[in-house]
């Protein structure tokens, strides 16, 4: 092993799943800079590094150094000193005002910030306040320093040392010693095999019940991520007797245990855990009480409300449209799906003109806030997120609303309901008053929810309750290629690709593209130039890139490398590991954080990065958020995301790769999903095999739910 010093210049590549990473050094004493390879995640350009490693020949990029452990030290020359400060490192301190400390300190900056800070209000521009701020960060800074190196010691990222210390402070050290199972459950980001890699390192015996209970949980968690609510016990067991290469009696005893502890819930063949277990089992609770219960709307004779409301949305319903409506004000339960352009929002206003005729308190809701705001605009009633309508507060602990502390309401109507996971369902039932009318709208045909269940189909499925399914195209719609397509594959059709005649441009597209790389520089032009030329969409704004995955040359990280770079150029900005982000770089929230009131899937833009006071703000329709640098891990770039993640959004114009490539993923409900994302212009580009291959594959993945079997149960006399 050899060591190396020198100044971080750049990063040239980074992989998001093992953290590999390419970078160029400005070694000590070295005029041409050097290629260090590795696991680097944390690494930031700006900072002096202490390699540890060895010199390896690449046949294609010749000599480079393999780094097997590496740690930040203080610079040692005024230049590095100045750019150490200037990175954004040290809140309180940015590139200008790093300048103006090391003119007047030199290399004796870093001593006087460590002993003296005092002495910083020499400077012109620091006064007692900033101190405070850089001298609190600077010790936060030796603090973390500390705990970096003992992190990688026992194989841990140095990516995360700032997020454990926030976390556990100066018991971070302690905790991952004794007990670092605790950080995948308290740290986002840091799962249990790299928190098993630790325990290992820290002397934990691999065959020891705690690690095999650590390890049922963690299968367990991770199959809510495939949306699973639960696991059948033998696949369970399977699994984690697999991954930690333990014994089959050692995961049974941990499966035992955790049920005892009441960690996990075993129905019969089934293991839950345990929040999963009493959501689905009080939602199918509550679900029937509230079918059964008394109805605080006096009843109405539908034969004459449905004139009623025609005459005062000067409108005529359609067949089905008058029967959802004439079921909405006769029953307490009722789902209304269907596909684009079938109706959804006429009945939806139909429903809230009657309701307020009759003196009812309405609420609408939506899962997302662009889904909200898109009800609200198409009603013309407030219409809020579910989160929002419920009250949610991080620091009382919860949803403000639940069955002691109901909504002031006598009917919920709520949209994109095949979006709502489990959980999300029974916390929004729960809060219905059992004297209030729920009202499900959806499309059963879109993907189902990102997290566990499959609530509306189980709904729909379980026969307890009254659904309307529209499937009539109303007449204005049908001139609509996006919704007449859409069906078509609905239908298992493939999409109607003939010019429209009159030389009228269509809005819906294919572009034949074989090569990934091609089809790359496709999606780049059509974002750039021809959309925007042709049609004078904004190419950040107006204009989303939906993809099936996330790896690959067509999928999500390489297409938001190409695109940022495309549409956003520019140096300025702040590095964090692989990511760059930028002022007006289009973003994603990709954990929910109640706090900010920021959720998975929400998109805004970045309208100013401050270096000094390492804070970057995002707009979010509107509404201005804050993020400390250390919290930049919940944000990615988001010019493409995958479609899973555009879920309950609508989009002026929609692209979407369709490529071979794909295979795995080439599923008709995804490519459905992504098509009706497009509310005025779609553009696929692919082949026809691929796009073939998506439209005939109808299997859709099984998800381990008892939901439809609790609810109709009841039907059985048993409730």
């Amino acid at each position: 092993m050899e060591v190396i010093h020198g100044y971080l210049e750049r990063i040239t590549y980074y992989n998001e799943e093992n953290h590999f990473t390419v970078a160029r050094l400005q070694e000590t004493g070295k005029r041409e800079l050097t290629t260090i390879v590795g696991n680097l995640a944390g690494i930031t350009p700006g900072e002096s590094l202490k390699l540890t490693g060895k010199w390896v020949q690449d046949p294609r990029f010749g000599p480079q150094f393999r780094v097997e452990r590496f740690e930040t030290v203080v610079p040692a020359t005024v230049n590095g000193i100045r750019k150490y400060l200037g990175s954004g490192l040290i809140r309180g301190i940015g590139p200008v005002m790093a300048k103006r400390i090391v003119k007047v300190f030199g290399l004796q900056t870093l001593d006087v910030i460590d002993r003296s800070p005092g002495r910083l209000t020499e400077v012109d521009g620091i006064g007692p306040k900033r101190v405070e701020l850089i001298t609190r960060a600077w010790a936060d800074q030796k603090e973390i320093r500390g705990i970096m190196i003992f992190l990688q010691d026992h194989g841990i990222s140095a990516a995360y040392a700032a997020k454990i210390y926030r976390q556990y402070g100066n018991a971070s050290v302690e905790i991952v010693r004794t007990n670092p199972y605790r950080l995948a459950a308290d740290v986002h980001g840091i799962g249990f095999v790299t928190a098993d890699r630790i325990a290992r390192q820290v002397g934990i015996d691999p065959n020891s019940v705690t690690r095999a209970e650590e390890g049922t949980l963690y299968v367990l968690n991770e199959s809510t991520s495939e949306g699973h609510v639960y696991l059948p016990y033998e696949t369970l067991v399977s699994r984690a007797a697999e991954m930690l290469e333990v014994s089959r009696d050692l995961v049974v005893e941990a499966v035992e245990r955790l049920a005892a502890d009441r960690r996990v819930v075993r129905e019969d063949e089934a293991v839950y855990l345990t929040p999963f277990y009493v959501a689905e089992t009080k939602l199918a609770e509550r679900l029937n009480a509230l079918r059964d219960a008394g109805a605080a709307v006096r009843r109405v004779d539908t034969a004459q409300v449905i004139p009623w409301v025609e005459k005062r949305l000067g409108l005529r319903l359609a067949e089905k449209q008058a029967e959802a409506v004439s079921l909405a004000v006769s029953n307490k339960i009722l789902v209304i799906t269907g596909g684009p352009g079938t109706g959804k929002t006429t009945i939806i206003r139909a429903i809230i003109s009657i309701f307020q005729a009759l003196g009812a308190r309405v609420l609408l809701a939506a899962p997302t806030g662009r889904a909200a705001k898109r009800m609200q605009e198409a009603s013309g009633h407030e219409a809020r997120t579910i989160h929002r309508l419920l009250e949610f507060s991080p620091g009382k602990g919860g949803f403000q609303r639940n069955q002691d502390f109901p909504l002031d309401a006598d009917a919920v109507i709520v949209d994109e309901a095949s979006m709502i996971d489990t959980l999300l369902m029974n916390s929004l039932v729960r809060a219905v008053p059992l004297s209030a009318a729920l009202i499900l709208v959806g499309d059963t045909n879109q993907l189902p929810p990102v997290g566990p269940g499959n609530v509306l189909r189980d709904i729909i499925d379980s026969g307890r309750f009254g659904v309307v399914t529209l499937t009539e195209i109303f007449r204005q719609s049908r001139e609509s290629r996006i919704v007449v397509n859409a069906h078509r594959i609905n239908r298992g059709e493939f999409p109607d690709l003939s010019p429209l005649g009159s030389g009228r441009p269509s809005d819906f597209y294919f572009i034949q593209e074989e090569d990934p790389e091609t089809a790359v520089q496709t999606i780049l032009k059509l974002c750039k130039v021809r959309i925007p030329r042709r049609f004078g969409y904004h190419p950040i704004r107006d204009i989303q890139v939906l993809t099936p995955m996330y790896r690959g040359l067509v999928g999500a990280a390489n297409l938001n490398a190409e695109l940022q770079n495309l549409l956003n150029p520019g140096k300025d900005g702040v590095v964090r590991g692989h990511r760059m982000f930028r002022t007006g770089d289009k973003v994603m929230q990709v954990v929910n954080n109640y706090q900010k009131e920021v959720f998975n899937g929400d998109i805004g833009r970045i309208t100013a990065v401050h270096l000094e006071q390492q804070q970057l703000k995002v707009d979010f329709d509107g509404r201005a958020v804050s993020y400390e640098f250390s919290e930049l891990d919940e944000l990615v770039l988001a010019y493409a995301v995958s479609v899973h993640k555009a879920q309950g959004s609508e989009y002026p114009v929609v692209i979407m790769p369709v490529m071979t490539q794909h295979y795995v993923l080439l599923q008709r409900n995804l490519v459905y999903t992504g098509v009706t994302r497009g509310r005025n212009l779609v553009v696929l580009v692919g082949t026809k095999k691929a796009l073939a291959i998506a439209i005939r594959n109808d299997e859709p993945r099984r998800r381990y739910t008892r939901l439809r079997e609790r609810l109709a149960y009841y039907d059985l006399g048993n409730g």
